[in-house]
Order: structure tokens, then C-alpha cells, then sequence
């Protein structure tokens, strides 16, 4: 085993090597040339060794924890991503999902000329390959994803392969101690310390071994460290004792995590043109960029390369042998990517009209959910605030006071095929626009739509210290990458948010981010609520005269509800003009359909906001993201009523009236506008 394990960690450290540096001779069958090096080689070296070391142990060991019980490593880096396609060339999933770099020298020499820009794929941790199911783009969140995914699955044990500079973030700072909020969860962390982040020393890598050991216990872990400077047969060994002895710890419900201790850049070179490079930040990009030109700087590549003695490793063919041959066959025999399974079916969809307090009918909808199965809230210590108190002791729920890091467990949870959602404040929310970009990523890497979506419900507005908790950003961003899989839901009411949410929980493939008054008392009527659901909109006939409108006002959202249902009567009056309402539901539909899956045809935006009218948009968010999804799409007067930034803390009426957004402001915008459609005919 151990000579399999060095052959493995030799194998993918040189593959690795080679697509960082080698346009040519990609099995050193020669003596290097000039032109056998890439003129500038662009990529990360000094994760590489320690990386590989954790990858290859963790997936021979897998095999050694007995029936019923599986090891799934996951890479936290995302610069780690040279690991994954030197591993995945090595195994053949890369020909897998791309056959062009089969397992062969000539596939080998195709990967390392195309790489940075390897074909579909890029330079980073990609889903589609080993270790790749945590989303990337946002450093600090595999620890967490990897508690969301070990979550209520027996015999699973996540290894999340965690840097020494990653866990400087607050993800994975707080995602430590959030650990204890959480039963039946199987996460061993290896923690790779190599010193140094990518411009300077770390705060781990400073620490003794026993400082270590006893920053771990504080926060309630076991660690073990184990030190690795030369690959050699007792360093292979110790590792795999404490990897294997750990691994049973965790799946026997115990905290545990290794500290793998070693120098950055190790196996690499020393020192290049007299500047040391081991064991310091410059190991972190590729050391020898001046190879092609300087000859001092091959021979030293050359040395490197044939370090990890590729001739005992690889045949003529880039085929393995030996060892390395029997590691593949003995780890093809674990999965390394993390496996997943269809969602489950969700229950019918709600009945509408059911209960008009926020917490009965939403929480009402959560249990219908859970008593489903395979269904967690995640929160952060809100619940109470957000009205749904009642759940906090149901063992489907979760409750932590850091938003990353709940996104990170809601992540991790859903990928495994099940369903979830998280509950916070809209305020708050914008913490996790890094992650959720990069969720929505991940899921386009991955090519997978049959998941469940990712919920997110929030509430903020209704708050009386609105100066502090009053911010959209989060909906205003994620509208801002046009991604077709992002939906903001605005319900106007109870009745729409709860069957909104029951909808949002039994859809797949999409971000759902859904915006609902915790307070609100409005009760519309249900005649139009199908539609709205259906189609993302529908004509308010209560409030709506029956001609073809001057004025269209198009609602967005609870307050904007309440303060149109009140502001109608008297713009009728004053304005002498023919008004329709029209309730928006999901604020995407006011885009173009070429971008958005549920926008507006040209034909539709006639029939719902008339063929001439003035239209008047009053939404609860920014009023930017309104006009970037219109795209001066509407050819008439348009005026859009929403959030700004108030000078200073206020009362929610006099919030309104600075925004405009009571019946005297609304009165105010709707005279302009019909003013301007007068003058325009």
C-alpha cells in the first residue's frame, strides 16, 4: 500500500508539474530543449505536492474502512485545479468528459500544451472532476459544504482538503466551531500547512504543532499532525495511520481533523537565480517562468522532472506500470466525486387561502416539507424574529449565526439530492453573494439540472430600524449576472409567499431568492394567484379598470402592494385616467425572454401592461435592477419606485415618503408620467 500510495503521489505531482511547464517531451524521453518548455508558464506549484499527498492517501484508504462506510475527498483550493486534471488524467475520468486528453503521451501533450485553458474546463477545481463538489470562486467554504453533504448520510465521511491560508476566512474560521450545532455529520478535514498563504506567511503555518493541537481542541476537534519533508516510506506510513485511525473516529461520530505538516513548494526547486523559492510565497505560481530562454533554469527543470522517476511510474505510452498501475486499480475502486442522488419527490403544492399569518402558513409549508423527508432549514438565530419560533427544536433545523457558513451546509445538502432552504434577513443576505455566484457557477460547470434548487427566504422589510436593515443587494447582483437559473420571488401577500415557497422548494436547477414581509396584514384576493405562480404575473382586476390602461402600476413586492391598494382610489381621482394594476411575482419576467426563461414577450407586455400605457414599476429593491432587466425594452414613459439608501435612521413612514413610496409619492410619479404620455401623442 505504501508503495502504491508513493507512486500515486509521484505520478500526479509530475503530471502536475508538467502541465505548468512542458509544451513537449512530456515523458523526459530526451534531454529538455528549448522548445520542449512553454514560453510563459502560467499556473500555482506550491499547493501541488501537499495536495496530491492528501488526494492519493485518501483515496487508497477509502478501500479500508470496511462495508457500508466511504471516504469522499473534496479540494478546497481552487488553484488546486492542476491537481485535479493531473489525478483526473491519471485515473481517465479527464477522457471521460473530455476524450480528446486520453490516457496516453498524446493526450498528456495535448492537456499540457492547452493548459491554462484547458478546453471547457479551465485552471481551476471543476465539478466534473475527482474531488471537485464543492463550489469554487468563493475560498473558505469546502469545510462547511462538506458538513452539508456528510449531513443524515450514514457511512459517509467528507475529506475536505483545507489550506492553511483558507482557514484565515471567516467561513472557515466559524465553520469549525459551528460543527457542534450539527448531529450525524462525518467530516474529517486534512489541513494542509505549508507556511504560507499566496503573498505571505500564515497564521496556522506560525503555530506549533501544539498550538495547533490545542487551537483544534478549543473549538472542539481532535488533531493529529503528522510531518512530511521527503516522501519517504515512514512519512507515507505515519500519514496513512493517522488518515486511517481518524477516518474510523469520524464515522464513529467523533471530531477529528489532520494537520498535515510541510514545506511549500516541497519536491520543487530550492532556490532559482539565487532567490530562494522552497519554503517561502514565491513556491506559490510556477518557479522556473525563464526556463525556455535560461539554460540554468532547464537543467534545473530537468533535475525536477526526473526527481519523481517517471520511467518507473509510466511505459513509452504514458501507460502506467508498477505501482502506479496497481494505485489506479486500487483507487478506481472508491468514487472520489462526491456521489449524489435525485431529489426526492416534494409534496402537492399548497392549497391557497390558508393561513394569513406569516409564521402559521410558512411554517406550515416547512413541516409539509419535512414530514416528505430529506427536507433541513437552515438559520441563522433568527427563527424566533422571523416568526417561526415554533420550529427551532425540530431536528430538521439548524441554527447558527453565520450566514457563509449556513450557505455552505444548504450547498452541501442539496448536491446530495436533497431539498432545503435557508431563512435570514434580506439585509444580512448580501454576505452570500460570492457564494451563491459561485454556486450558480458550479451548477453550469457541472451540467446537472435535476437537483434541487438552492432557497433562500428573506425577510428584513417591516423593520423599524430600517437604516440598518434595509439592503437588496443580494437580488440587485444576482439579476446583474443574467443567469437564467436565478428567480426573485416578490409575493404581495401571505398566502402568495407560502405558496411561493412550496413552488421554490419543489423546483430543480435554480437559485431561488424570495422576498416576503414578516409583518404584513394584506389579503388580496386569490383569483389571479394561479396565474401568478404559473406565469410569474398576473392583472389585478380589483384594482383595475376593464379599458386598456394610461397608467399601468406593476407591483412588486408586499409593502409596494400595500401602498398601491391604498394610493389607487386616489390616483383615479385626481388623474382622471384609466389604471391598471399588475402583480409581479417573480421580478425576472420583466426581462428579456431571449435571457430570462420566464420574460415578457413582446406580445405579453402588451397584454398585461397594455399597448400604450405609461407604466409605473414599485418594487421593494433597488430601482437598478428593474431598469437593467427592462433593457429600454418598454417604449413609453417609465418610471421605476424602489429602495434607496436613506440619509440617516428613520421611521418606516417617513422611509416611504423619502422614497416616494405612499400614496402622496405615488400620486406624484403617475402625474408625471401621464403628463409625459399626453405630450408624446
Amino acid at each position: 500500500m505504501l508503495n502504491r500510495a508513493d507512486a500515486l503521489w509521484r505520478a500526479a505531482t509530475y503530471a502536475a508539474v508538467v502541465l505548468l511547464h512542458l509544451d513537449d517531451n512530456q515523458l523526459l524521453t530526451e534531454p529538455l530543449q528549448a522548445d520542449h518548455v512553454k514560453p510563459r508558464p502560467a499556473g500555482h506549484w506550491g499547493t501541488v505536492p501537499g495536495t496530491v499527498w492528501a488526494l492519493a492517501h485518501t483515496v487508497l484508504a477509502a478501500g479500508e474502512l470496511g462495508p457500508g462506510r466511504e471516504l469522499v475527498p473534496v479540494i478546497g483550493a481552487g488553484h488546486a485545479g492542476v491537481v485535479q486534471l493531473a489525478y483526473a488524467w491519471l485515473t481517465g475520468e479527464l477522457a471521460a468528459v473530455r476524450p480528446q486528453y486520453s490516457r496516453d503521451v498524446a493526450g498528456l501533450r495535448r492537456l499540457a500544451r492547452n493548459f491554462p485553458d484547458v478546453d471547457g474546463l479551465g485552471a481551476e477545481t471543476h465539478p466534473l472532476l475527482p474531488a471537485g463538489a464543492a463550489p469554487g470562486g468563493c475560498l473558505g467554504g469546502a469545510l462547511a459544504f462538506s458538513h452539508g453533504m456528510a449531513l443524515d448520510v450514514p457511512g459517509r465521511v467528507m475529506v475536505p482538503i483545507v489550506g492553511d491560508g483558507e482557514c484565515e476566512t471567516p467561513t472557515t474560521a466559524a465553520s469549525w466551531l459551528a460543527a457542534r450545532a450539527l448531529q450525524g455529520s462525518a467530516v474529517l478535514p486534512i489541513v494542509h500547512v505549508n507556511g504560507f498563504r499566496m503573498g505571505d506567511r500564515s497564521l496556522l503555518g506560525a503555530m506549533s504543532d501544539a498550538e495547533l493541537v490545542a487551537y483544534a481542541a478549543g473549538l472542539g476537534w481532535r488533531g493529529r499532525v503528522v510531518h512530511v519533508a521527503a516522501a519517504s516510506a515512514d512519512e507515507h506510513q505515519a500519514f496513512r495511520d493517522a488518515l486511517v485511525v481518524s477516518a474510523h473516529e469520524v464515522a464513529d461520530g467523533s471530531r477529528t481533523a489532520v494537520f498535515l505538516r510541510c514545506v511549500k513548494g516541497w519536491s520543487g526547486p530550492e532556490a532559482v537565480d539565487g532567490r530562494q523559492v522552497l519554503g517561502t510565497a514565491a513556491a506559490h505560481k510556477t518557479p522556473l517562468e525563464g526556463a525556455r530562454r535560461n539554460e540554468a533554469q532547464r537543467s534545473q527543470m530537468e533535475r525536477w522532472l526526473a526527481s519523481y522517476q517517471p520511467a518507473e511510474l509510466f511505459d513509452h505510452d504514458g501507460q502506467p506500470i508498477g505501482a502506479l498501475a496497481e494505485a489506479l486499480e486500487s483507487a478506481a475502486r472508491c468514487s472520489v466525486v462526491g456521489p449524489g442522488r435525485p431529489a426526492r419527490e416534494g409534496p402537492k403544492p399548497v392549497v391557497l387561502g390558508g393561513a394569513a399569518h406569516f409564521g402559521e402558513a410558512v411554517g406550515g409549508v416547512l413541516r409539509r416539507h419535512a414530514r416528505a423527508g430529506d427536507f433541513r432549514v437552515f438559520s441563522p438565530d433568527e427563527l424566533s424574529s422571523n416568526r417561526l419560533g415554533a420550529l427551532r427544536d425540530e431536528s430538521w433545523v439548524s441554527e447558527v449565526l453565520a450566514e457563509e457558513v449556513l450557505l455552505g451546509w444548504l450547498s452541501g445538502w442539496i448536491s446530495s439530492g436533497r431539498r432545503g432552504v435557508l431563512v435570514s434577513y434580506e439585509a444580512f443576505a448580501p454576505l452570500l453573494t460570492a457564494g451563491i455566484v459561485g454556486h450558480l457557477k458550479h451548477r453550469r460547470l457541472a451540467e446537472e439540472k435535476a437537483f434541487p434548487s438552492l432557497n433562500l427566504l428573506l425577510t428584513s422589510y417591516g423593520w423599524h430600524n430600517v437604516f440598518t436593515h434595509g439592503d437588496p443587494s443580494l437580488a440587485t447582483a444576482l439579476l446583474a449576472t443574467e443567469d437564467p437559473a436565478v428567480t426573485v420571488l416578490v409575493p404581495a401577500d401571505t398566502q402568495r409567499t407560502a405558496a411561493a415557497l412550496d413552488a421554490a422548494l419543489n423546483s430543480t436547477g435554480r437559485v431561488n431568492v424570495l422576498v416576503a414581509g414578516k409583518h404584513t396584514e394584506l389579503r388580496l384576493p386569490l383569483e389571479t394567484a394561479e396565474e401568478e405562480l404559473a406565469r410569474g404575473l398576473a392583472i389585478w382586476p380589483h384594482l383595475s379598470d376593464e379599458e386598456d390602461p394610461d397608467l399601468t402600476i406593476v407591483v412588486a413586492g408586499d409593502l409596494p402592494a400595500e401602498a398601491v391598494t391604498a394610493a389607487v382610489p386616489v390616483l383615479s381621482d385626481r388623474l382622471s385616467c384609466r389604471i391598471r394594476v399588475v402583480g409581479v411575482l417573480d421580478l425576472t419576467v420583466l426581462g428579456d425572454p431571449g435571457r430570462w426563461p420566464k420574460g415578457l414577450t413582446d406580445a405579453e407586455v402588451d397584454h398585461y401592461l397594455g399597448e400604450r400605457s405609461a407604466v409605473l414599476v414599485v418594487t421593494l429593491g433597488h430601482p437598478a435592477a428593474v431598469w437593467g432587466l427592462l433593457a429600454g425594452r418598454l417604449r413609453r414613459p417609465v418610471d421605476v419606485i424602489g429602495w434607496r439608501e436613506p440619509p440617516g435612521p428613520m421611521s418606516q413612514d417617513a422611509l416611504a415618503r423619502e422614497l416616494g413610496l405612499d400614496t402622496a409619492g405615488l400620486l406624484r410619479a403617475a402625474g408625471r408620467l401621464v403628463t409625459r404620455l399626453e405630450a408624446a401623442r
